[in-house]
């Protein structure tokens, strides 16, 4: 059970957080240059800050308001929501109240072995809903929209996930592996059909301007961390190790794991190193005698293993043609706001973070490069035994 304070610290945050900042982001639509937001709504900004304020100092004087897990994190996300709402507003993060807030969050996420910053998990996997209704940062329908479709792709991608942890202690060559690929093969094009339903309703330029800045990098105490993002979560990266597109052993790879294991709660953080250290079902076809690739399940399981991987990859390419392209590349070029420091979650120049996601898009979609090794040729060697 969380303290009273707490509690109603979470109720702030689920309404009048929520209404100012819809009224803030109102003001920032109807402009010409919608970017442009110093200067409007500074009444808004003042009494977003200021009200969170109250909340964090009476925390910070309470101590330790970790009445367990679930509730010290809970409470890291609203401290994180507070934060990361300042830094879309471009509030001085020199403020007072921002200092507070960081403190609280660094003790938070100290005690917890998280980010000290919200991660994605606190608007999706573990925000829970009161009366039918969730914790979001506006009243926007885009931003419902946006969290909607993304709880359900990651929740795709956790099925598929469990359902290829299954298989290892089984083998490839287990009748029931047939069963457990063909799950993780249905939750992935589960996937595709929700993010298709997400790009078809999503407004793009509702979610350039008023949905993403939300998720900016911003800093607590003296460091700067980086947004949260929709993959920081354990199962898709399972899915790339144990599918075995993606390596462990990989420079780029593996830094990728590094940036985002504190992202992650503890237990994701447990599944996803014992992850690592696993051999790939890919590896574990490529390595079938040549006298077992003549059996009947070899075939049979390899062909939806390939499946699988093929699906796998269709997300990653809906995701970067849509995704990236349609709502943020796109947009960011039209309105000439492409070299803005901010412009990505991540930190780094958009230019730098579309390259990064190009080289993901190739290994998990298994293409052929000559400058980095992805499973190209050893994909095509499986295709060769059917």
């Amino acid at each position: 059970m969380s303290t009273p304070l707490v509690n109603e610290f979470d109720n702030w945050i689920r309404t009048r957080f929520v209404d100012l900042n819809t009224e803030l982001e109102s003001l920032y639509f109807a402009q010409d240059k919608k970017e442009q937001i110093q200067g409007v709504g500074e009444e808004l900004k003042l009494a977003l800050i200021t009200e969170g304020d109250q909340f964090v100092q009476q925390l910070l004087h309470e101590g330790n308001t970790d009445e367990g897990f679930d509730s010290g994190f809970d409470l890291l996300g609203n401290v994180g929501f507070l934060m990361s709402a300042s830094r879309r507003h471009e509030m001085d993060e020199k403020h007072p109240a921002l200092k507070s807030a960081s403190a609280l969050a660094m003790q938070l996420g100290a005690s917890l072995g998280v980010v000290p910053r919200f991660a994605s998990a606190h608007l999706e996997t573990h925000n829970r809903a009161q009366n039918g209704k969730y914790k979001t940062f506006t009243h926007l329908d885009d931003e419902k929209v946006f969290l909607d479709y993304n709880t359900r792709g990651v929740f795709g991608f956790i099925r598929a996930s469990e359902a290829l942890l299954h298989i290892l202690p089984l083998g490839v060559s287990h009748p029931v592996t047939l069963d457990l690929l063909n799950t993780a093969k249905d939750a992935l094009e589960k996937v595709v059909e929700n993010n298709t339903a997400l790009f078809n309703e999503l407004d793009v330029d509702r979610f350039f301007y008023n949905v993403r800045p939300y998720y900016k990098t911003h800093k607590v105490g003296r460091h700067e961390y980086r947004g949260a993002n929709a993959g920081d979560f354990a199962g898709i990266n399972v899915i790339d190790l144990l599918l075995g597109l993606c390596r462990g052993n990989d420079p780029y790879y593996s830094q990728l794991l590094v940036d985002k294991f504190l992202f992650m709660r503890p237990e994701e953080q447990l599944t996803l190193r014992d992850c690592m250290r696993r051999t790939s079902l890919m590896d574990e076809f490529l390595a079938v005698s040549d006298e077992e690739r003549e059996s009947q399940w070899f075939k049979i399981n390899l062909s939806a293993f390939l499946d699988v991987c093929e699906a796998h990859g269709e997300t990653a390419r809906q995701h970067h043609s849509q995704l990236i392209s349609r709502f943020i590349e796109s947009p960011a070029a039209k309105y000439e706001l492409a070299h803005r420091q901010d412009m990505t979650a991540s930190g780094p120049p958009l230019e730098v973070l579309l390259a990064a996601l190009q080289k993901l898009h190739d290994l998990r979609t298994a293409s052929y490069r000559e400058d980095i090794q992805t499973r190209h040729q050893d994909v095509q060697t499986l295709r060769s035994y059917l």
